[in-house]
C-alpha cells in the first residue's frame, strides 16, 4: 500500500499541471470525452487549487 501512495504522490507532483493545461486543449481538438480523464482531470485541478490556497495561506502567516 506505502509503494501505492508513493506512486500516487509522485504521478500527481508531476503530471498535475500537464493534465490540467492538456486535456481541455485535446477536447478541443477532436478527443472524446473519456469519465476517468474527466475525473483525473478533476483532481488535477482540485490539487492545483489546494496548493494554491496553501502557499497564500503560508504567506500571509509569515505577516
Amino acid at each position: 500500500m506505502k509503494e501505492l501512495y508513493g506512486v500516487g504522490i509522485l504521478f500527481f507532483y508531476f503530471l498535475k499541471w500537464p493534465i490540467a493545461v492538456v486535456y481541455p486543449y485535446m477536447l478541443t481538438h477532436g478527443l472524446q470525452h473519456n469519465p476517468i480523464l474527466d475525473i483525473l482531470w478533476l483532481y488535477s485541478v482540485f490539487l492545483i487549487f489546494k496548493d494554491l490556497y496553501m502557499y497564500i495561506r503560508k504567506k500571509s502567516d509569515k505577516l
